[in-house]
């Protein structure tokens, strides 16, 4: 069977974050070879695709290197990639069936449109320790799905160099643990938002790029700008990665390109 590394929300090689996806499947492989093949892929996250009776409609799953994850977006937007431009499905759009729901992916002029659910945040006093792990005083700090350190400036969230084995112990109740965003305005005229995604509470230092944590940091923004469409940069140092997000109710339309970088044929 054939795999696909993309690099999601890139419009270029080695931009962006890399996914493996897999090509689609008739019935799910055992979960323990599911984990073996991403931690042997190594990417942040490998996506796994069942086929339904609907030929637009496919169950979906997401694994990092340690773990399986609820919600992954760039390695969703990879797998959409791969129904369109790998295999030609001619659709317009594409539903996958998620742990975290029905997730649609559709064509957006020379990219795509992923449609979202918003992650309602709530402003919390800064815990104790953040500051130290992330090597910088947030202004704010928010909850939604990831915690969310709203820092100084740009500048700030740019160079940040953070603990990784401090970072776990943040994120409790329905937040994901270990897993912080550092965020702020931005100081391009191009950018709305700067951030950066440290994860590793799911076996990530730093993620490239984080389509699942747009739910949050578009509420956020979006009330803070007055506005419902914003552009984000994830500056992860090396690589980098843009969206396009426009809050629409409880939903938020994630816009990106992608790009296949690599094709390869499964021995095992």
């Amino acid at each position: 069977m054939r795999q696909w590394t993309i690099d999601a929300f890139a419009d270029r090689p080695f931009m962006g974050n890399p996914a493996a996806v897999v090509e689609p499947f008739d019935a799910w492989p055992d979960d323990g070879w599911m984990q073996a093949l991403a931690a042997e892929n190594n990417h942040s996250e490998t996506a796994f695709l069942r086929r339904t009776p609907d030929p637009v409609r496919f169950d979906l799953r997401w694994f990092t290197p340690a773990t399986e994850v609820p919600l992954c977006g760039h390695a969703t937007l990879a797998a959409a990639h791969v129904l369109f431009a790998e295999l030609g499905s001619q659709a317009d759009a594409l539903t996958f069936d998620t742990a975290s729901g029905p997730l649609t992916v559709g064509r957006s002029g020379e990219g795509y449109e992923m449609d979202f659910p918003v992650d309602p945040v709530t402003r919390v006093e800064v815990p104790a320790g953040l500051a130290e792990a992330l090597g910088a005083e947030p202004v704010e700090v928010w909850a939604s799905r990831y915690l969310m350190a709203v820092m100084a400036d740009a500048a700030t969230v740019r160079s940040l160099r953070p603990d990784s084995k401090a970072l776990l112990a943040f994120g409790e109740g329905a937040m994901e643990r270990g897993q912080v965003i550092a965020c702020a305005l931005s100081d391009q005229d191009d950018v709305d938002v700067i951030d950066r995604f440290f994860g590793p509470g799911c076996g990530l230092d730093e993620d490239p790029a984080t389509g699942s944590a747009r739910g949050g940091l578009t509420a956020l923004f979006a009330e803070k700008l007055g506005r419902q469409r914003l552009r984000f940069l994830q500056a992860c140092p090396g690589r980098g990665a843009r969206f396009e997000c426009e809050r629409a109710g409880d939903r938020v339309l994630i816009r990106g390109r992608a790009v296949t970088v690599m094709e390869s044929v499964l021995r095992v």
